[in-house]
């Protein structure tokens, strides 16, 4: 049996999403139907309606939500009608080589569901889940890998900023540049995962906290998240770091953009010996450039980090414990709420380097 329900669907890649009715089934054996309270809008729906990362479409977007379990399928054990979930896009599969070494964010099949039907369009069209649970929609029926058990005390609505945003830029403070405390971080863009970061670079204990974004208007925000310096960044950024540091540079820099200006820029702002971790996603042809011999002068660490090298099951609650002792302030991410009409909008603010997190809510 199916039932209807109103989603953001893209039909082909570069085309506008349509925010359209669609037909989802009822939950299968091992899966879930989850009712949406909100979905954060990620560069990544952005990356993925551009074909700058591929998955299979028409899809229904959307990768960052928490909402209630309505039902559940034969063989669902471990949720129940009622149960507050946060929507897990990457699910380990437990069986890879990757998840034989314990690198769950690495799994190879962590995206094998978005190949597959997830929903119908009046007219019967096929469409796949984007990342896996096609959090833009009221509502969704995924796998039962694909939520976690939202800890208590979180606000369900803020909880979405979990599945990606906080994961990701929490992450590459702690697992991926293991931040010590006392030490110097500069953060290169401060939408949502960048406000994240910021966050965490503070929880971490950083002495200094430099934040760069081409939008003077963030300088707000940024200080809010833990921010001690802005800098509006240009072709003297890692000059201007360096002045901020005793000439030295930054102990970690950690990029949130994706692209090549902005990651040679990271690069060049962190110290002789220090490590600068790539976030952002960027296209093929962002290609950035080294020569050996500054790769062995500086004796830097450059690593590329995937979902904030992040194990969802064991980090969610991490953060849900920082969130309930004030640490970490999912609502401060948060520059607008809209409904799901607001998505392409959401878009173009995107591209523009406008606000943090736009949160839709249902």
């Amino acid at each position: 049996m199916a039932f209807q329900v109103r989603a953001a669907v893209l039909p082909a890649v570069g085309a506008p999403l349509s925010v359209t009715g669609i037909e989802l089934p009822d939950p299968g054996p091992g899966q879930v139907r989850v009712r949406l309270a909100a979905a954060g809008v990620c560069h990544s729906d952005l990356s993925l309606s551009d074909g700058t990362m591929r998955v299979p479409v028409p899809a229904v977007l959307g990768h960052e939500g928490a909402g209630t379990v309505v039902a559940v399928g034969e063989g669902v054990t471990r949720f129940s009608p009622g149960d507050p979930v946060v929507l897990n896009w990457a699910p380990a599969c437990g069986r890879c080589h990757a998840c034989g070494l314990g690198e769950v964010w690495l799994c190879a099949d962590a995206l094998a569901g978005a190949a597959g039907v997830h929903a119908r369009t009046a007219d019967g069209t096929e469409l796949h889940p984007g990342l896996n649970v096609a959090a833009f929609a009221e509502e969704t029926v995924v796998a039962e890998s694909c939520v976690l058990p939202l800890p208590d005390g979180i606000p369900l609505t803020d909880a979405a900023l979990l599945g990606c945003a906080v994961l990701t830029g929490y992450g590459a403070v702690h697992h991926s540049a293991r931040v010590r405390e006392g030490e110097t971080v500069a953060v290169f863009g401060v939408g949502g995962v960048g406000l994240a970061t910021v966050q965490a670079a503070r929880i971490a204990g950083a002495s200094r906290i430099v934040a760069v974004d081409v939008s003077p208007e963030k300088e707000e925000l940024a200080r809010a998240a833990g921010a001690t310096d802005y800098v509006v960044a240009s072709d003297t950024t890692p000059r201007a770091i360096r002045a901020l540091t005793g000439k030295q540079g930054v102990d970690v820099s950690v990029e949130c953009v994706g692209r090549a200006v902005s990651i040679r820029a990271a690069w060049e702002s962190t110290r002789r010996g220090g490590r600068t971790t790539v976030v952002g996603i960027g296209g093929k042809s962002e290609l950035v450039t080294f020569n050996a011999l500054e790769l062995f002068h500086w004796g830097r660490t450059l690593s590329g980090c995937v979902y904030g090298n992040s194990d969802p099951a064991r980090d969610l609650p991490v953060l849900a414990e920082h969130v309930r002792a004030g640490r970490l302030d999912l609502g401060a991410l948060v520059t607008e709420r809209i409904a799901l009409d607001g998505i392409p909008a959401a878009f173009e603010n995107m591209l523009a380097g406008k606000g943090g997190r736009a949160l839709v809510v249902f």
